[in-house]
C-alpha cells in the first residue's frame, strides 16, 4: 500500500523506504532526454547499422555482402567477353539445351543437394580466381601456411615455387584427391570456400602459389569437421598425404581456428549466398551444369515432393481463408498446384 510504484517500473529500495515516512503531494516533473537519464542504449537497428558498415569486407558473415571470388573474376570475365567482340570469334559451340514444349531440361544440381563433380570444379575455379587477381600489396605470409616451411611431400620443393600460378586443372585435382579418398560432400566443398574467404579475411592474408594449398587443406579439414556427421580424422588425412605428419595436421587445424577467432558458423543464407554465386561463375566461365531431359520417374519424384509441401502449408491455408484474422498473425499463401502429365 505504501509502496511508491509505476506502472512499468518498480522504485528503488530507497525511495520505498522514504514512502513509508512521509508522502508527498504529486509534482509533474519535466521530460528528461535519453542523455539525462542515461538511456544511451543503441536500438537494435543502430546496430545492425555497425555491421553493415563493414559488410563488403566480411562476405562469410553477411548474406548480402558480395563474395569475393565473384568480384575478382569480373575482371577476367570482361576481358573475355571483350576479346570475343574485338576478334569476332564466338563464344564456341552453343552447348546449352533449351526446354521447349515436350521436352523440359533440368540439371541435377539443389541448393540442399549439389552436383558433387561440377561443385569441386567451381571451387576450384573460384580458388584460381583468388590467386590470380591476389592483391600485390606485400601482405604476409603465414608461416604455417607455408609449403617450403611444412612440405606437403618429400619432393623438394623449387626455388621459385612462390613464383608460378597453377592452373585451374592442378587445382581441381588437389580438391577432388582429397574429396574422393575422403568420400566428402559437395555441401562440404561450399562450406570449405565460405571458411576459405573468411580466413583471408580475418587474417588480412592472401592466398598465392606459396600458401593455396596448405590454406585449402586446413579448409576442407575444418569443413569436414563441422558440417559431416562422420567427420574424418585428422590421421586419416595422414594416409591421403602420405608424408604429412598427425602433429602437423593438428597445428594446421589449431592456427587455422585461431584465426577464424573460432567463428565456424555457416548461416545458411551465406550458404546459399555462396551455392548461387558458384553458379553464376560457372555461368560466366561457360562451365554450366549438366542438363537433362526431365524424366517420368523424376516426375513422380517432383510430384511427391509437390504433395509433401501440400500437407506441409494446408494448414496455414486454412488459415488464410479466414473472415477476420489478426494483422500481428496474418499469413497468405498463394497456392498454384502443378500438374504433370
Amino acid at each position: 500500500m505504501g509502496n511508491t510504484t509505476s506502472c512499468c517500473v518498480s522504485a528503488s529500495p530507497k525511495l520505498r523506504r522514504n514512502a513509508h515516512s512521509r508522502l508527498e503531494s504529486y509534482r509533474p516533473e519535466a521530460e528528461l532526454s535519453r542523455e539525462d537519464t542515461g538511456c544511451n542504449l543503441q536500438h537494435i537497428s543502430d546496430r545492425e547499422n555497425i555491421d553493415d558498415l563493414n559488410m563488403e569486407f566480411n562476405p562469410s558473415d553477411h548474406p548480402r555482402a558480395s563474395t569475393i571470388f565473384l568480384s575478382k573474376s569480373q575482371t577476367d570475365v570482361r576481358e573475355k567477353r571483350k576479346s570475343l567482340y574485338i576478334n569476332h570469334h564466338p563464344p564456341g559451340q552453343l552447348r546449352r539445351k533449351y526446354s521447349s514444349c515436350s521436352t523440359i531440361f533440368l540439371d541435377d544440381s539443389t541448393v540442399s543437394q549439389p552436383n558433387l563433380k561440377y561443385t569441386i570444379k567451381c571451387v576450384a575455379l573460384a580458388i584460381y580466381y583468388h590467386i590470380k587477381n591476389r592483391d600485390t600489396d606485400g601482405r604476409m605470409l603465414l608461416d604455417i601456411f607455408d609449403e617450403n616451411l611444412h612440405p606437403l611431400s618429400k619432393t623438394e620443393v623449387p626455388p621459385d615455387y612462390d613464383k608460378h600460378d597453377p592452373e585451374q586443372k592442378q587445382i581441381y585435382r588437389f580438391v577432388r584427391t582429397l574429396f574422393s579418398a575422403a568420400q566428402l560432400t559437395a555441401e562440404c566443398a561450399i562450406v570449405t570456400l565460405v571458411y576459405l574467404e573468411r580466413l583471408l579475411t580475418y587474417a588480412e592474408i592472401d592466398i598465392c602459389p606459396a600458401n593455396w594449398k596448405r590454406i585449402v587443406l586446413g579448409a576442407i579439414l575444418l569443413a569436414s569437421k563441422v558440417w559431416d556427421d562422420q567427420a574424418v580424422w585428422n590421421v586419416d588425412y595422414c594416409q591421403i598425404l602420405k608424408d604429412i605428419t598427425v602433429e602437423d595436421m593438428n597445428e594446421l587445424e589449431r592456427q587455422f581456428l585461431e584465426l577464424l577467432q573460432f567463428n565456424i558458423n555457416v548461416p545458411s543464407s551465406v550458404y546459399a549466398k555462396y551455392y548461387f554465386d558458384l553458379r553464376s561463375l560457372a555461368e560466366a566461365n561457360n562451365l554450366s551444369f549438366p542438363l537433362e531431359p526431365l524424366s517420368r520417374d523424376r516426375a513422380y519424384k517432383l510430384e511427391a515432393i509437390s504433395r509433401l509441401c501440400e500437407d506441409k502449408y494446408k494448414d496455414f491455408r486454412k488459415s488464410a481463408k479466414k473472415r477476420s484474422v489478426s494483422a500481428d498473425n496474418l499469413t497468405v499463401v498463394r497456392w498454384s498446384p502443378a500438374i504433370i502429365s
